[in-house]
């Protein structure tokens, strides 16, 4: 297995972005391909097993860290969406006091979905302790809503492409006050 990122937001990003809404597109469509991208990123070797559970968990987590992304716009932080504490209360984890600092690690055993799945879980709070997680953010044009990392220097960023989605938008409220 690959070694994990020093920075999980990219992780995040990228798993929030295995549906592409914009396109309709989704990357987890049958526990196999669940697997598959879990192996992609070296949360489980090659060969580990989903379940169709495991896959119901990982759309839910998916879709409730797109939801906790979308809140980072605001001036103040939300709580995780209800969704998404059941999906991260269904994910093995245990607490394991190892060296000089304490961290989360999957029970279940490295072979399984539901320890990738237990992989992304600890890449939350490993995003919260490296300071990126409140930049994950969503993009706010409704017919796209990618994630991306906001490396803006006052983290206002609202769409992943300004030449795109900034555009859309704008060009929207344009005509409708021309409309006006």
């Amino acid at each position: 297995m690959a070694e994990a990122q020093d920075d999980p937001a990219p992780l995040l990003r990228d798993f929030v972005n295995t549906l592409n809404i914009d396109a309709a597109e989704d990357e987890l469509t049958t526990p196999e391909r669940l697997a598959a991208w879990l192996a992609g990123r070296g949360l489980v070797p090659d060969g580990a097993r989903a379940s169709g559970a495991d896959l119901a968990t990982a759309i839910t987590l998916r879709e409730g860290l797109r939801e906790a992304m979308s809140a980072h716009h605001g001036p103040r932080e939300a709580e995780f969406p209800d969704d998404l504490e059941d999906a991260l209360a269904a994910v093995p984890l245990r607490v394991r006091f190892a060296g000089a600092r304490p961290g989360l690690v999957p029970l279940d055993p490295p072979g399984t979905a539901a320890a990738g799945l237990a992989r992304l879980a600890v890449a939350i709070m490993d995003a919260v302790a490296a300071g990126t997680w409140s930049r994950l953010k969503v993009c706010q044009e409704d017919t796209c809503r990618w994630a991306f990392l906001d490396t803006s220097k006052n983290r206002s960023r609202a769409w992943c492409s300004m030449s795109t989605c900034g555009n859309r938008t704008k060009t929207r409220a344009y005509r409708a006050r021309r409309r006006a």
